[in-house]
């Protein structure tokens, strides 16, 4: 019989800076090893407690709750010493718990949570400590000769830790190791501690040795054989069985069999499952059940006030009575649901920080998932949507047959988001409220890419497996080679690849590091760490949790969703320049929530697919689906968002709806030959189509008698699919029509319908309230196109590929975008009493926060500015360089201070040069000369820029490669404007014409980006994005096309391509596949007949043949069209050919050259 034996040191993945243990293997091979307990000891964190819990548990395991710390030393910095604690029982845990929390929260080190021993000594209760052996801080001192400070160190440690101090004991094979355990034996025994036998685990078998290895360099960045890497760990840290530690251990039985007595001494009872909520402050003299009451009715009869008014509602009137009873009734049931959930809590909490939120201008959504469907939501404004209007049910959200937890998840505009979660803190108390940690795990496009850099192998090579993983969401490794059969062949031709591979396999999915969750926020009744260890950054702050969004439910707290949506700030924003509008026209500011929702232009535009910019409807896709659809009322916005999945899009179910809605098939509930007459009011707003899971509770209702409770299961039953579940639930539905006397096939058949689109139904009310924010932007946008865009561009300044086609939309609306302008625009866009958006500053490439600032102040301050020398004045030099006054001239913001921009590019130096001068004479108090003579030249009328008005002005060419620059786009023109009318000639569609199609089609565009990658062959292609001002488009070139056109593909030149466009799923755009690519100058030669050139015998010296060779030689080519001359005089006029030797390519030089040639009135390309 072998000496029973239990592990006290594991490490799993959750250590992020060594561990390779996944908690489900280790569960199971510990129970398989027959061992009664076990612990798991991350490094400084409780991030895999709750897990490890319910796993242990559930295997008959005996979970023992610990963790690794790190004990600051003050005589070495740099080597602190190692302790473990194991919690005995609810005060320990609680003690472990606040320990871990302070080492991160005030003994923070490069990255690593440092406890102080004081700390540790204080807070001993409910604690086993082990020595850490070699690494402990007895083992050091043991380990230097210091035998009698090690003495003494242990009985402040026996003190602390009466009969719960064990000097540990390890046999991995590491430096030293041996020595400590004898000389640690040797005082146990002198000292009558006790000892106890680890393993140090960290990973679960032997052969895992080289993957952890490869996990801990990853983590510091090193390659696996870099001599400087230190070498922390052996093969021999496995989960060994309790044979083999009892061979290993055979000398000092009794180290094993303290590891069973510690774990016998180790209970501790996690409550999971029960939730605690935060007290909420209630009036005197009531109680918290009925204030919520109260405030519930008082806020229902608010909204009644609104959505009934009594001038067409008479207050005493039969109609006023039956709505109000319906809505009464309804809001009872609620309440009596949610009081009896013990949930008022809850919404009281919710309730009170969405008040804030608006009586404090931060913009809040109406409203979004399963929330939207309540009535008492609706009263406390919680949420905006009347849910009786819009057929939303309570019980989606709350359902009294299944208790959980209710979640709102509120969206807040991203801007001040934040400002609500600080009052929370401040209300609810600093250590009660956090955010949530988040684990990044290592994904199969990068954990290829860091083997590979472990092991030491060239960076392409990472790089392109990385590359051959395709792109999507929950791509892992085992599915890509499945897909991928290059990357298969790849694979199994390289060796290297294939160690890479076969390692990248083993590490992928282990967490590697910890972010912070979007918008979860927990507020705890008392002080967080009762619940959980914290979390924070060095500064301290960033605070959060330990434990996931799912594992803090199980502690006990309770989340809140503070989401930020970009569109509520667009909206935001848009109303703040609206308001301003409608000042100037005498009219008051605009409620958005009081807009009407059946606006004729709102639905003009949307049916028009005009919804770029509009939230939810912007995509190519669903503009298609809109064409299709053509939405006429808020109901059919609501069915969009549903519609607009691949589900339903799949399934047919959308062309169904949509030929229903236009009278082309008929209209049935829900099927022509299975129908019932009481599904007509559930179906009829979708055209009798089953599209919201609301319709399916609703259809189970009325036929077969369910409560919406039921209901609600039996929805969640058909989601799930499971066939034994399904049987059951149909037997009970058809049980329930045969009560109401409908006839068993019908019911039957209707089933299986309802079941069949059960998987697809959407939530209805998350649909309808984001329908709601979607409907509010079209409207802004039908109704104040320029405030709307300018929001628009505004909350998307930061990413240039954006701003161009929102622009390019302000253009299509007919919008004025008056270019950048230093006398104008402030950070954001922003419109001007004309109604035309106002530049941006901030979207200036180059130009930041704080040079704008700067403008802004000197601006209000004095007054527009009058010259470039007045601008450098005015604005403070510390805030502005010259990289980014250049900047400000190639984006034409300086156009308004002097004649063009290569006399402000010109004169730039010197009047920086003098706001130096005028600025160090302020400084020494001189009178300023200097500066006065610049105010006599102005004051006489003189002209500061006089000596630089000689300078060449800038080609269209060079202006607008400066406007490209900078803004990302070109403002006063186009390149391939030039080409129009020659355009013209080759191709018909403009690059937003494009629709996908297997016929060849053909347009022109100019080259704005290039990038080349090798193919699966090793062959390269390119990837060239086209612009033609209406759109773009990216054309891929493969193999012998691209070899063929190496050399030329240039960026901004314009090409014409002609090849198959189709839907790209990646960007959700087109793409565009190169069949044959022409640059213009073989366009030219292709189509062309003759290069013109008309001359004026009048006007010609001596020097015509001279310079005509001088234009047409460096442009010879055999290839190229034949030269025309049209030669007139007094007397006659007549054509002459040149010889075909002097044949010439019609590129751009060649036509401004020609230009130059003396006597010529009229250069032309003549086509065919």
């Amino acid at each position: 019989m072998t000496t029973p034996f239990v592990h006290l040191r594991v490490h799993t993945e959750y250590s992020l800076v060594d561990g390779l243990v996944r908690l489900k293997p280790l569960v199971k091979a510990a129970a398989e090893q027959g061992m009664p307990a076990l612990a798991v000891t991350d490094e400084a964190n409780l991030f895999g407690l709750v897990k490890f819990y319910k796993g242990a548990q559930g295997a008959g395991l005996k979970p023992i709750i610990g963790a690794d710390l790190w004990l600051a030393n003050p005589h070495d910095e740099e080597h602190p010493y190692r302790l473990t604690l194991l919690a005995m029982n609810d005060t320990g845990y609680r003690n472990l718990t606040e320990l871990i929390s302070r080492g991160w929260m005030e003994g923070q080190r490069l990255g690593r949570a440092e406890l102080k021993r004081e700390w540790v000594l204080a807070q001993s209760e409910g604690l086993i400590a082990l020595s850490g052996g070699r690494d402990g801080e007895v083992g050091r001192y043991l380990l230097s000769d210091h035998g009698d400070e090690a003495r003494a160190l242990l009985e402040e440690w026996n003190a602390a830790f009466p009969g719960r101090f064990y000097l540990e004991l390890t046999r991995t094979g590491r430096p030293l190791e041996e020595e400590c355990l004898h000389l640690s034996v040797a005082l146990a025994v002198e000292s009558g501690t006790p000892v106890v036998a680890t393993n140090d685990v960290r990973f679960l078998e032997k052969e895992d040795f080289w993957a952890h290895e490869t996990r801990v360099a990853i983590g510091e960045g090193r390659a696996l054989d870099d001599p400087r890497r230190e070498r922390k760990y052996t093969e021999e840290q496995y989960l060994k069985s309790p044979e083999e530690m009892a061979e290993l251990f055979s000398d000092i039985p009794e180290a094993l069999e303290n590891s069973v007595m510690i774990a016998a001494r180790c209970s501790v009872d996690v409550r999971l499952g029960e939730i605690f909520l935060p007290e909420f402050e209630i009036p005197e003299g009531m109680t918290q059940d009925e204030f919520f009451r109260k405030v519930s009715h008082d806020g229902l009869t608010e909204r009644l006030d609104f959505l009934f008014p009594a001038e067409r509602y008479p207050r005493d009137g039969a109609e006023y009575a039956e709505i109000d009873q319906r809505y009464r009734e309804r809001l009872d049931f609620e309440l009596d649901v949610i009081i009896q959930m013990g949930f008022p809590g809850y919404f009281l909490i919710v309730m009170d920080f969405i008040q804030w939120a608006k009586d404090n201008d931060v913009p809040v959504g109406p409203g979004r998932g399963s929330g939207a469907g309540s009535l008492v939501a609706y009263a406390q404004k919680i949420t905006d949507l009347d849910p009786i209007g819009y057929d939303l049910l309570f019980e989606r959200f709350l359902n009294p047959e299944r208790v959980s937890m209710p979640d709102f998840d509120v969206d807040f505009c991203m801007e001040k988001r934040d400002r609500v979660i600080e009052y929370v803190a401040d209300r609810y108390g600093r250590n009660a409220v956090s955010q949530i940690v988040t684990f990044g795990t290592m994904a199969a496009k990068a954990v290829v890419r860091d083997v590979a850099r472990a092991q030491g192998r060239p960076y392409s090579l990472g790089d392109k497996l990385s590359k051959l993983i395709p792109f999507e969401v929950g791509m892992t490794l085992a599915k890509a080679i499945e897909a991928e059969p290059a990357l298969k062949e790849f694979v199994e031709a390289d060796d290297e690849a294939a160690e890479i591979w076969e390692m990248a396999l083993k590490l992928e999915g282990i967490t590697r590091g910890t972010g912070k969750h979007a918008g979860g926020v927990v507020i705890a009744p008392t002080k967080l760490t009762d619940f959980s260890p914290l979390l924070c950054d060095e500064e301290g702050a960033g605070l959060v949790v330990q434990f996931d969004k799912n594992d803090i439910e199980e502690a006990g707290l309770v989340k809140f969703d503070f989401l930020g949506l970009r569109t509520l700030t667009i909206i935001d924003w848009a109303l703040e320049m609206v308001d301003k509008v409608r000042a100037v026209e005498g009219q008051g500011p605009l409620n958005i929530d009081s807009i009407p929702l059946d606006d004729g232009p709102t639905f003009e535009m949307l049916k028009r697919a005009e919804t770029t910019a509009v939230f939810q409807l912007e995509s190519r896709g669903m503009k298609e689906l809109i064409k299709r659809l053509l939405p006429d009322s808020l109901e059919d916005m609501i069915a969009l968002v549903a519609l607009f999945r691949p589900g339903p899009l799949q399934s047919g179910m959308v062309d169904d709806f949509i030929n229903r809605k236009h009278g082309r098939s008929e209209i049935s509930y829900p099927h022509p030959d299975y129908q019932h007459e009481w599904l007509k009011p559930v179906l009829e707003p979708t055209y009798g189509i089953i599209l919201y899971q609301e319709q399916v509770m609703q259809i189970a209702q009325v036929l077969a008698g369910y409560t919406l409770g039921q209901a609600d299961m039996l929805r969640r039953a058909m989601g799930k699919k499971k066939p034994e579940e399904m049987a059951k639930q149909r037997a009970g539905f058809m049980e329930g029509c045969a009560a109401n006397g409908i006839d068993k096939e019908l019911a039957g058949n209707i089933f299986d319908l309802v079941e069949k689109f059960a998987g697809y139904g959407f939530n209805k009310s998350h649909s309808a309230a984001y329908a709601l924010v979607s409907y509010q932007t079209a409207w802004l946008k039908a109704h104040y196109p320029g405030p709307f865009m300018a929001a628009v561009i505004s909350t998307e300044m930061d990413n240039l590929d954006k701003v161009v086609p929102l622009i390019e939309e302000c253009r299509n609306l007919g919008l004025t975008v008056t270019p950048p302008d230093v006398n104008v625009g402030g950070y954001k866009f922003t419109v001007d009493d004309e109604a035309r958006v106002v530049y941006g500053l901030g979207a200036i490439r180059g130009v930041g926060e704080g040079p704008i600032g700067a403008i802004v102040e000197a601006r209000e301050a004095e007054g527009p500015f009058k010259d470039l020398f007045d601008f450098c004045r005015r604005v403070d030099p510390k805030r502005m360089n010259k990289r980014t006054l250049e900047a400000l001239i190639r984006s034409g913001a300086l156009d308004s201070l002097g004649p063009n921009r290569a006399v402000l590019a010109a004169a730039l130096d010197d009047a920086l040069k003098a706001a130096a001068q005028t600025q160090t004479n302020q400084n020494l108090g001189m009178v300023d000369m200097f500066g006065e003579a610049f105010a006599d030249e102005e004051a006489q009328g003189g002209d500061v820029y006089a000596e630089y008005r000689r300078v060449r002005e800038w080609t269209d060419k060079e202006r607008l490669a400066g406007e490209k620059e900078t803004l990302g786009l070109y403002l006063t023109g186009h390149p391939i404007d030039e080409y129009e009318k020659e355009l013209e000639r080759f191709v018909s569609t403009r690059i937003s014409d494009l629709k996908p199609s297997r016929e060849p089609q053909r347009v022109a565009g100019l080259v704005v980006g290039v990038r080349t990658m090798k193919s699966k062959r090793g062959d390269t292609m390119a990837f060239l994005t086209l612009d033609d001002r209406t759109g773009r488009i990216e054309a891929s070139l493969f193999g012998e096309l691209y070899d063929q056109l190496r050399g030329q593909l240039e960026p901004d030149q314009v090409l014409i391509v002609e090849g198959e466009v189709s839907s790209d799923d990646y960007s959700g755009g087109l793409r565009l596949r190169g069949k044959e690519i022409t640059p213009m100058v073989a366009a030219r030669t292709r189509y062309g007949q003759a290069v013109e050139l008309s001359l004026d015998g009048a006007a010609i010296n001596g020097r015509l043949v001279d310079s005509l060779r001088a234009s047409l030689d460096p442009h010879r080519d055999a290839e190229g069209l034949p030269v025309r001359l049209r030669y007139r005089n007094a007397e006659a006029a007549g054509w002459l050919e040149l010889d075909a030797a002097w044949k010439v390519s019609p590129t751009d030089e060649l036509l401004i050259r020609l230009r130059e040639v003396q006597g010529q009135d009229g250069v032309r390309l003549k086509y065919r």
